[in-house]
């Protein structure tokens, strides 16, 4: 799990947008937009399987509001330099570079909250679908071992 910066309007607006990501299938599971509270947090929480909340280990940075809201049994807080929250961080990159209004410094930006969740949304629903495509494919051309 991790959370990126953005803004609506201007940039007193500002805009988290919190991710989870399997990091065996490279899946956006969940997916939040709203401040960064405590608050925000509980509502990724809530965005994921329940699957994912019942039985997943989650990595996350060691920002407080994760530790609020993650059951301590399967929450841990690690740094960036052990590796464990590369695929996240590698999405939020890929996430900035695709949707031109989470470009740093950049003229592009949304005016309305709803069509800044849009394309947001819009993203990551083709991201998934494309990765579900591409592990089909790659499945269907796997060499066989008999």
């Amino acid at each position: 799990m991790d959370e990126l910066w953005s803004f609506v309007n201007h940039k007193g607006n500002k805009q988290w947008v919190w991710l989870a990501l399997d990091a065996d299938t490279r899946e956006i599971i969940g997916l939040h937009i709203g401040d960064r509270s405590a608050q925000s947090a509980e509502a990724l929480w809530r965005s994921l399987p329940g699957v994912y909340r019942q039985c997943a280990v989650i990595y996350t940075d060691y920002w407080e509001s994760y530790a609020c809201v993650l059951p301590n049994k399967g929450h841990r807080a690690v740094g960036k330099e052990n590796g464990l929250t590369h695929y996240i961080e590698r999405f939020n990159c890929t996430l900035r570079q695709r949707v031109s209004r989470l470009v740093r410094k950049a003229l592009s930006f949304s005016k309305k909250q709803e069509n800044h969740e849009a394309a947001i949304w819009n993203f990551v629903h083709h991201y998934n679908q494309q990765l579900r495509l591409k592990q089909a494919h790659d499945a269907s051309f796997s060499p066989s071992l008999t």
